[in-house]
Order: structure tokens, then sequence, then C-alpha cells
């Protein structure tokens, strides 16, 4: 249980959504006890879970796909309800969108959110979540090189987005260089 703070933030960025993400905490949790005997003793078991989450992820979403799409008359009624309703406008978010929101700031939130999933599942792994090259690799089941060049190329772009932000809103003037720490490295 220990890891299940952790499980639910990554578990929130994938899904997006409060209820998805403890669904798929919970679905997790439910493998890894029920496939206790499969772990290698002397393993990182947060990354095993971690793995375990991907690959239920992963499944769930090839599902939804296929899957033809329902309507479900109750929640026609009730977004029509939230959208008449003048309260839905002051609706309060709960607490797990509240700490979300607080952790990374909007902006970053936003161009974190926008990186290709591929890379910003080593990003938030990495960055956020602070595993290692090689069980990011043994999470994704990628090869420990793919892992860097994703983590690179995924640090890029959300560089040049921040950049591009900041230069949106006057934080860097412009002919300003695009890669500041070349500029602090060489001082």
């Amino acid at each position: 249980m220990p890891f299940v703070d952790a499980l639910y933030n990554t578990a929130y960025r994938m899904t997006r959504n409060s209820e998805d993400a403890e669904d798929l905490v919970q679905e997790t949790y439910l493998k890894a006890y029920r496939y206790y005997d499969k772990f290698e003793e002397g393993t990182n078991f947060k990354a095993w879970l971690f793995k375990i989450m991907k690959n239920t992820f992963i499944n769930n979403y090839r599902k939804k796909q296929q899957a033809p799409t329902l309507s479900d008359f109750a929640e026609i009624e009730e977004s029509f309800e939230n959208q008449v309703s003048e309260d839905a406008t002051r609706q309060t978010k709960n607490p797990e969108e509240e700490l979300l929101e607080n952790v990374l700031d909007e902006d970053v939130q936003g161009a974190l959110d926008k990186l290709p999933p591929d890379y910003r599942m080593v990003v938030i792994l990495a960055d956020l979540e602070g595993f290692s090259y090689k069980e990011i690799a043994d999470i994704l089941e990628v090869p420990v090189g793919t892992v860097m060049s994703r983590l690179y190329r995924g640090r890029r772009l959300l560089e040049h987005a921040m950049l591009d932000f900041a230069r949106d809103h006057g934080y860097l003037r412009e002919g300003e260089p695009a890669k500041m720490r070349s500029k602090s490295v060489s001082k």
C-alpha cells in the first residue's frame, strides 16, 4: 500500500478521470495480489506494480476501442441538467483534481498533456515518479536506449513548449537564446 499514491497520480494522468484512475489502481492491486507468486523476490516491487498498471490500462483501452458506443439516457439527462443549471458553473473540484493542479502548474500540465503518449509516459515515470531508466524499460517493456531517447525527446518538446509560453507571456525578450542552459553553463 505505500505505492498507492504514486500509482493513483500516474493512473490519473493516464486516464484523466479520478474514478477511472481509482478503478485502475484497484484493478492493479487485485492483479498484483492474484499473481504475487509471479513476482521475483529481490526485484523492484514498485516497478512491478507500475508494469501491471500499464498493461491493465492498455488492455482496458483496447477493450473500449472494440466495444460499440452505448448511450445511457440517465447520463444524457444529467449532462443536460448540468448545462442548464446555474450551479454547474460554481461546481467545486474534487480533492484529487485540486491536488494535481497544485502539484503542477496548469501550463506545465497542459504542455505535458500535449506530449505524444510514449514521450509523456516516460517523462512522467522518470521526472515525476523518479524511476530509473532500467525500471522504466521494465515497466514499458522497451529497451533502455528507447527510454533514454524518448525521455530526451519528451523533455525537449516540453522545454520548447515552455519557452514558447515564456516568450508569449513576456518572460523572455525577443532575441534571447532558445536554450538558456547553454548560456548559464558557460559562465
